[in-house]
């Protein structure tokens, strides 16, 4: 896969099919049934697949329909929210990540933002969710002992992020739409913003600071575990 060297499909659909029962799980305080893609196929074939897939997405939304918003739930990135609208925004971001992965796998390249067709104001949040919820985590490993901004600005939408990287977790500011303050810029639009910096597309500008976008995509990995 272009965007997962190291899955095919079949890995692909149980890594999802099993974040979406994790993540019920957390909902209602139970036991996640997997731990490991293998263990999913295994379990289900691979010709099962994606009847189990569906039948976990249906699983999810039920739970998330029928709990209340601040269930005891646990979240685990900064700014997250109440515990229900935290996993039905993850788990709706997680989704249309991999669903990218599985377009790039069948085109056998990397798609663009058109192709993948992504709402403006979800794009949006989706950038949102990644520069204030994931990137100032303890866990974060984009890092500089000679510290740096970088601004982020989409060119549709009035909206802009400034994050702050030091030898600390990345500071992350919201932003309005021009910002002289920043080593480096990112642009594009909501769409190819999100996509790039999940590593998923190359549709970006950057200007100023050398080197920011390699250090990005470097280093701004997120893993399960």
């Amino acid at each position: 896969m272009p965007t997962c060297p190291d899955w095919d499909v079949a890995d692909l659909v149980a890594h999802q099919g099993m974040i979406h029962r994790w993540a019920r799980a957390n909902l209602l305080a139970e036991e996640a049934p997997f731990g490991l893609e293998s263990e999913v196929i295994d379990a289900v074939g691979r010709d099962g697949l994606a009847a189990w897939f569906r039948e976990g997405v249906d699983l999810l939304i039920e739970s998330l329909r029928s709990v209340p918003g601040d269930v005891p739930a646990m979240v685990f990135l900064a700014d997250a929210g109440q515990p229900r609208d935290f996993w039905a925004r993850r788990q709706a971001f997680e989704t249309t990540i991999h669903a990218v992965d599985a377009l790039a796998a069948e085109l056998g390249r990397t798609p663009s933002a058109h192709e993948v067709g992504l709402d403006h104001e979800f794009a949006l949040d989706g950038i949102d969710e990644l520069l204030c919820g994931f990137m100032p985590r303890n866990r974060s490993e984009l890092r500089s002992d000679d510290p740096y901004a970088i601004a982020v600005q989409p060119d549709d939408s009035e909206r802009g992020w400034r994050l702050l990287v030091s030898p600390g977790p990345v500071v992350t500011e919201r932003a309005g739409r021009v910002r002289h303050d920043a080593d480096a810029t990112i642009t594009g639009t909501a769409a190819e913003l999100l996509l790039g910096l999940w590593n998923r597309g190359d549709d970006l500008t950057i200007a100023g600071r050398p080197g920011v976008l390699d250090a990005w995509r470097r280093l701004q990995r997120v893993r399960w575990g």
